[in-house]
């Protein structure tokens, strides 16, 4: 629980721009607002998490079951076929928000 809570606490701003960005049918900028935030996060955390687990002598792992680590690899394979067009339409946005409540039905369950 309280990983959830400090990944709201990270995530939330770009968040929240997103859904504003989406709002004003601006849907290019929501995506692209989503995964430089998805990026950032796991460019800026998982590289310090394996640094410090080299020099403690830790093993690190991921910690997905595979129920979520194939709802993971279900939406990158969705943002890969996103972003391999020039534009993005509702559809698309449709399937992510699909996707995102599929992960919260999940996440309480």
């Amino acid at each position: 629980m309280q990983r959830s809570i400090v990944a709201i606490l990270v995530l939330s701003p770009e968040g929240l721009a997103a859904f504003k960005a989406a709002r004003a049918n601006r849907l290019q900028r929501s995506i692209n607002i989503s995964m430089g935030s998805a990026l950032a996060t796991i460019s800026l955390t998982v590289p310090p998490v394996l640094v410090i687990s080299m020099f403690t002598a830790r093993d690190v792992a991921l910690g997905l079951d595979i129920l979520d680590m194939m709802l993971l690899l279900l939406t990158l394979g969705t943002m890969i076929v996103n972003a391999s067009g020039k534009r993005t339409n509702v559809l698309q946005g449709v399937v992510h928000l699909t996707l995102f409540a599929a992960y919260l039905v999940l996440l309480f369950d």
